[in-house]
């Protein structure tokens, strides 16, 4: 059966591949793409989505969200993603428009058309979740399942202790993991075993303007962080994707999660209780990815949408 999704994004170059695994999915419906300000301010990430609505062949509408966090000041990673957001990526402008509304009253109107049928995905800061949740709680009802791209339970990637999604706007994040549903919190420790390795990247080959216009510039961009040298890039994003589409694809743990807003050292990080007792466990854990069956399920994505380019 065919899942509908719906993506709230800070494009980003893993969002770019995120996307296209979603639109390349025949288990997927797109049926809406909001933008948050978070790898890139809010005019570029919502710049990125148009071009990449529109390079894919997208129909799903895109509504702009909030661009800076609920209390803090904004924080961006140019330094991996580029100034513009796509590294080396250079897309046409974009010639589909932005929806009319804004992309909390687009999350709310969605879930509410149609509840308990759409999977709520966020791969970016969640402030436009948050606001969501607090403007009309009953999202956390109407949504078919919520999982989130960010935490971590043993490391970060801004800080020693914080994951950029998450320490971008930690006030969010709380409001997020403490509302009545499972946030299924697709973190570093799982994202870091889903690696575009020279072995991944020769799979790519044969696809055509897709490979050499995006996934090329995009991956050779993202493999030069310093991070990410020696073992390939992560593909953070995607996985979350991944799991909507098939959940099989990974061993998940339920817990307790809380967002540390207040540590001098540790504001933003996602504090993991694997022993909470059931009635306090909050959020599904994936901790181990079937990584083979991942690249396969991408593969085959990426494969679709090479194949149905816009001319």
């Amino acid at each position: 059966m065919v899942k509908k999704i719906l993506i709230d994004c800070d494009p980003g170059i893993d969002d770019a591949l995120a996307l296209a695994l979603a639109h390349g999915s025949p288990e997927l419906d797109v049926v809406g793409v909001t933008t948050v300000g978070g790898n890139v301010d809010l005019e570029h990430t919502t710049r990125n989505a148009l071009c990449l609505r529109d390079y894919y062949g997208m129909d799903a509408p895109v509504a702009r969200g909030a661009g800076r966090p609920l209390v803090r000041e904004p924080r961006t990673a140019r330094d991996v993603h580029g100034s513009s957001g796509l590294g080396g990526v250079v897309l046409p402008e974009p010639k589909s428009e932005l929806s009319g509304r804004h992309a909390v009253d687009f999350i709310i109107d969605t879930l509410a058309a149609s509840p308990g049928e759409v999977s709520l995905t966020a791969v970016g800061p969640l402030t436009n979740i948050a606001l969501a949740l607090r403007k009309e709680p009953r999202v956390a009802e109407w949504a078919r399942e919520f999982v989130v791209m960010g935490g971590s339970y043993t490391r970060g990637n801004t800080t020693p202790a914080a994951e950029f999604n998450v320490s971008a706007d930690p006030e969010a994040a709380a409001v997020v993991f403490g509302a009545p549903w499972r946030t299924v919190m697709v973190g570093l420790d799982l994202t870091h075993q889903a690696r575009a390795t020279a072995e991944v990247r020769a799979g790519f080959r044969g696809l055509g303007r897709l490979e050499a216009e995006l996934l090329t510039p995009c991956l050779d961009f993202y493999g030069g962080h310093a991070n990410y040298q020696d073992e390939g890039p992560a593909i953070h994003d995607a996985c979350a994707v991944a799991y909507v589409i098939d959940p099989g694809l990974f061993e998940a743990v339920p817990a307790r999660v809380e967002v540390e807003t207040q540590g001098r050292f540790t504001s933003g990080m996602t504090v993991t209780d694997f022993r909470a007792p059931a009635e306090r466990q909050n959020a599904l854990v994936p901790t181990r990815l079937d990584t083979d069956g991942f690249w396969r399920l991408v593969g085959d994505a990426f494969r679709a949408v090479a194949a149905g380019l816009p001319g």
